[in-house]
């Protein structure tokens, strides 16, 4: 075991950054909306959250001394990092313009399955009864949470093959971010994922159709970055997360728990109340977040 995973510290600290995410990015979720507007194509939200990236990183730079992991690996595993996250999110774009919301957003959902799956059999990860049945409950929680019943269909099957394309990016994205905090410092690794989340910029800024007018006021980019730098904390706050704690159980209790704090404020401040499904796949997450949240520790073996 690397001296960077010796220096973690004992306890629950993992479930505090995984309940920040949570938290972060179920907010993060209600208030987007706000932001959904063809006046701010989603291509410049992108370019939007890649710069909301840059205070938190160079904030948690500054509190560990400005120091930079820069050997050939710690490199290798931040860049990989950011730019599968960001790659699916531009792959994301892409298959929203030729498919339906309602079909992509469970198939991308399921991103844990593949981070699970790899923390098993690579890592050696396990958890005890009370956390498997919670992993079981949030992994089929994950798709009714996202599901959304309509009548328009995709044109041809480019949007299927796209959606597996992204579950796979994410999943096996959220497994190095596991992996690579037992080499690099946190701080490190997150700086690298800004770097990647900013490399693909000019690329979702060519995305950008410029023909049609863009707000730049208030309601345009500003609101963007308010809302969006809920997004980017909480992914520090993930990299934290699985730093401190298996990924076999933090990937599904944060992909599962932010929708469940999304819908309840939903609710709350809109008024919208979801479907018999969704309500069934809350409930699920519900239990499943509390199973995980208090699933007793258990050593992961030794490299």
């Amino acid at each position: 075991m690397s001296a960077v995973a010796a220096a973690v510290p004992g306890g629950r600290a993992w479930l505090g950054f995984a309940m920040a995410t949570v938290v972060l990015w179920g907010v993060w979720g209600a208030l987007s909306g706000l932001t959904a507007s063809p006046a701010f194509p989603e291509t410049l939200v992108y370019c939007v959250w890649a710069l909301t990236m840059v205070p938190p990183a160079l904030f948690v730079l500054w509190r560990n001394g400005w120091r930079v992991d820069r050997s050939p690996r710690a490199i290798v595993y931040g860049l990989l990092i950011g730019l599968l996250g960001a790659g699916g999110q531009m792959l994301l774009f892409k298959a929203l313009a030729g498919g339906p919301a309602y079909f992509i957003f469970p198939i991308i959902s399921l991103s844990p399955v593949i981070t699970i799956a790899l923390s098993f059999t690579l890592l050696r990860e396990r958890t005890t009864r009370v956390g498997a049945v919670g992993v079981v409950l949030a992994l089929l929680a994950l798709p009714l949470l996202d599901l959304s019943l309509g009548s328009a269909e995709g044109e041809g099957v480019g949007w299927f093959v796209l959606s597996l394309l992204i579950m796979l990016a994410w999943g096996v994205q959220a497994y190095f971010m596991k992996r690579a905090n037992t080499v690099v410092r946190a701080e490190s690794i997150f700086f690298y994922m800004m770097i990647g989340a900013l490399a693909l910029v000019p690329v979702a800024w060519r995305m950008t159709d410029f023909g049609q007018p863009i707000a730049t006021g208030l309601q345009g980019p500003w609101l963007v970055a308010a809302i969006q730098v809920l997004n980017a904390i909480g992914a520090l706050c993930l990299v934290y997360a699985f730093r401190y704690g298996k990924a076999i159980v933090v990937a599904p209790l944060t992909n599962a728990g932010g929708p469940l704090i999304t819908a309840a404020l939903s609710l709350l401040l809109a008024g919208v109340v979801p479907g018999p499904l969704k309500l069934v796949g809350l409930a699920m997450a519900l239990v499943a977040s509390v199973l995980l949240a208090l699933e007793p520790e258990r050593p992961t073996p030794a490299d």
